[in-house]
């Protein structure tokens, strides 16, 4: 297992850009290696300098989110990780857990997330489910989109703030009435609040 890391860390660190090597990797080794293997796998590999490396076992992680202690690092440790790219995959690997779960069956989940003291645990909730209501469950009720949303409007974090309004921009093209009513009720006078309305009403105010 330690070579395998090896040569992926020798493999991986050539990727400037990107996720999809890492990622079609993942899934081809989840399907392959079972779930104990890949956990084991995914620990190792984690523990790697080459962010790369890393991004291929949150990949991992995301597939086998069913355990609860996996579910729980991602949230609590892999949301602590320094590197942008990193959490990106973070935001890939929650939405797979909730595809595998079901968007409906996850919401107490996302609502946990969305409460976690770790602004990278938040995003990746806004930023994963991107496009919201292209998303089962999200689709028919755009409403529990909207509002769990626009509860990060005024987030201490500007990088939440900008994920959660580019968010509802998004569902905005399909939905501009609900956007609309949503955003009238917010008050402007909060920076923040002005900040996440500003990339929210984007389409709206054309």
């Amino acid at each position: 297992m330690d070579n395998y890391i090896l040569n992926l860390e020798r493999e991986f660190s050539l990727i400037e850009n990107g996720f999809k090597v890492q990622e079609k990797r993942a899934l081809a080794d989840y399907k392959t290696k079972g779930d104990e293997y890949c956990k084991k796998l995914a620990e190792l590999a984690y523990s790697s300098k080459v962010y790369q490396v890393r991004m291929y076992a949150i990949f991992l992680f995301g597939y086998l989110s069913d355990s609860k202690e996996i579910l729980a690092f991602m949230r609590d440790e892999i949301s602590k990780d320094k590197k942008w790219r990193v959490q990106e995959i973070l935001a890939k690997a929650f939405d797979e857990f909730c595809k595998k779960r079901g968007y409906e069956q996850a919401l107490p989940t996302i609502d946990d997330w969305l409460k976690s003291a770790n602004a990278n645990a938040r995003r990746a909730v806004s930023e994963g489910l991107r496009i919201w209501t292209s998303r089962p469950y999200f689709k028919d009720n755009p409403n529990d989109a909207i509002w769990r949303l626009a509860s990060l409007k005024d987030d201490m974090s500007e990088y939440v703030r900008k994920s959660a309004g580019n968010a509802l921009k998004d569902i905005s093209k399909k939905f501009p009435n609900l956007i609309t009513t949503e955003l009238k009720s917010w008050d402007l006078q909060s920076k923040e609040v002005a900040q996440t309305y500003k990339f929210a009403s984007k389409f709206i105010n054309k």
